[in-house]
Order: C-alpha cells, then sequence, then structure tokens
C-alpha cells in the first residue's frame, strides 16, 4: 500500500485478538502517525484494540476512522511514563475486550543532543517514554497474556537504535537500543508462557511524527535509501500486523528494519544515488 491516506483493506488475519497500540491517536495531518495507522490496519484486520494515548483528541480521531470502517475500538487515556498507568492500560483491554493478545509499544517521545550536551530533562522524557514506559506495560502485560494462553509484544525501535543516525540525538537513540534488548530479554524469559516479543526499526519514514521537516531534508532522506522510494507509517504497521499474527507464530526475539534496505548498506554504497540525483 503506497497512499499515505487510502485505508488498507479489511480481512481476517488477526480476527478475535484484542489489542493495545500506544501511542494510537492521530495529530491530523495527511502523513499518519504509525501508532493510529497500527491501530486502524488492525481493526480492519478483525482486531478489538485499545488506543492508549496522552492526547484524548488525538485518540479520538483514530477512533472515528476505525470505527466509520465498521471495526471496534476503545480509548484509554494514558501516561506511558506513568505505572499506574500502564498498568490501567494493560487491565481495561482485558475488562473491555476479554483478554490481552496484543501489545504494540508504539508511544515515543523526542531527545536531541550530543552526549556532551543534552539537557537531563530531555534524557529523563526519552528514556520515560521510549523505554520505561514499554517496560512497564510488558510488567503487566506479560501476565494477562500468560493467563490467556500467550501473545505477541511488538516494540517499535528506530534503526537510530541500532546505529548511529543522520540527527544528533543521543537521549533518543539510547533508549530505542534498549528497547531492542528489553525486546530479547522478553522472548527468552517468556517463551515458555508463549509469549512472544519482536521489535521493528522504521528508518526514514514520512509519518506524523516528522511531517514538520522541510521538503528538502524529506527528498535527502529518500535518496538515501537503496529502494529510491519513501517509507510510511503504513509499511511499518504492516510489519506489526505480521507479527501480530499466527504467521508469525515461531519467529520471536528478531529486530526487523522497515527501511527500504537503509542498513544494508555502507555510506559509500549509496552516496552514489545522491551525487547521480544531484546531476538530474
Amino acid at each position: 500500500m503506497n497512499g499515505q491516506t487510502e485505508l488498507p483493506p479489511k480481512g481476517e488475519r488477526i480476527a478475535g485478538k484484542a489489542a493495545i497500540v500506544t501511542g494510537a491517536g492521530s495529530r491530523g495531518r495527511p502523513a499518519p502517525g504509525i501508532g493510529s495507522a497500527t491501530a486502524i490496519l488492525f481493526a480492519r484486520q478483525g482486531a478489538r484494540v485499545v488506543l492508549a494515548d496522552l492526547d484524548e483528541g488525538r485518540a479520538r480521531e483514530t477512533l472515528k476512522t476505525i470505527e466509520s470502517g465498521g471495526g471496534k475500538a476503545s480509548i484509554v487515556v494514558a501516561d506511558v511514563a506513568e505505572e499506574e498507568d500502564c498498568r490501567r492500560v494493560a487491565e481495561e483491554c482485558v475488562d473491555r475486550f476479554g483478554s490481552l493478545d496484543i501489545l504494540v509499544n508504539n508511544a515515543g517521545a523526542p531527545g536531541n543532543g550530543l552526549v556532551t550536551e543534552f539537557e537531563e530533562e530531555d534524557w529523563n522524557l526519552a528514556l520515560d517514554v521510549n523505554l520505561k514506559g514499554p517496560s512497564l506495560l510488558c510488567k503487566y502485560a506479560v501476565p494477562l497474556m500468560a493467563a490467556g494462553g500467550g501473545g505477541s509484544i511488538i516494540n517499535i525501535s528506530s534503526i537510530d537504535g541500532l546505529l548511529a543516525g543522520a540527527y544528533l540525538n543521543v537521549p533518543y537513540s539510547v533508549a530505542k537500543g534498549g528497547l531492542v534488548t528489553l525486546t530479547k530479554l522478553i522472548a527468552v524469559h517468556h517463551g515458555r508462557q508463549n509469549i512472544r516479543a519482536n521489535c521493528i526499526a522504521p528508518g526514514h519514514v514520512h509519518a506524523s511524527f516528522v511531517a514538520s521537516f522541510p521538503e528538502r531534508e524529506r527528498e535527502r532522506r529518500r535518496k538515501i535509501c537503496p529502494l529510491g522510494t519513501e517509507g510510511t507509517a503504513w509499511d511499518v504497521a504492516y510489519a506489526a500486523l505480521y507479527f501480530a499474527s499466527d504467521e508469525s507464530r515461531w519467529i520471536s526475539g528478531v529486530v526487523m528494519p522497515v527501511d527500504g534496505g537503509l542498513l544494508a548498506a555502507t555510506p559509500l554504497a549509496v552516496s552514489g544515488h545522491l551525487d547521480e540525483e544531484e546531476l538530474d
């Protein structure tokens, strides 16, 4: 699916399952966010979805899209940096939908600066939202999943959590790197409870989180990608759908880049694309 606003087709790949998607609200921009796209796709594929978001208004925009297509979802206003909110989100999913089968830890926060210059406030925000929040949600989701026979946890990291990226964002990158490790620990520690944990590392996706980037920067990100095309939130959402479905029943503890092939290349391997296109 290449369109930013076109809705995905309906299906039954996760029919009957109950899912939580954090950061599921829509910012109302032409480019949907990863959380909103994932929640919409899950609902259109038969899941009942808890839309967890700090902003109720944004969550209602996603809910409106889901319900207009006949899907079922429910809003829980929550701050994933707060333990009590994380407990409440997990328990509300079971209370409202009867089970907790899928958890997508998508809510994120920025964190800029070199290691010599970042502000402590930015460090705390990045670690609280991007790493502590997912950890706390897993703390309360894992027992509920285990009681229901198992489940799938999908953590949304970033290519910046795997390698030094284009931006000076040490707090963000460190938090996203920690999320990769958390994924592997859960996969190993809770595999015998039939709980799978996998991680998605989006690349230079054009979604609401970066919708304010100038056109020049957006074009530079597209050119550096080996496929030469721009990723969308839907590309990440479909990867999450695969990990949420029984199609990936024997896959756990992996990190999947969704990046158009970027992590397969060295800088010199893709620099020619920039040179060639600059001449056009």
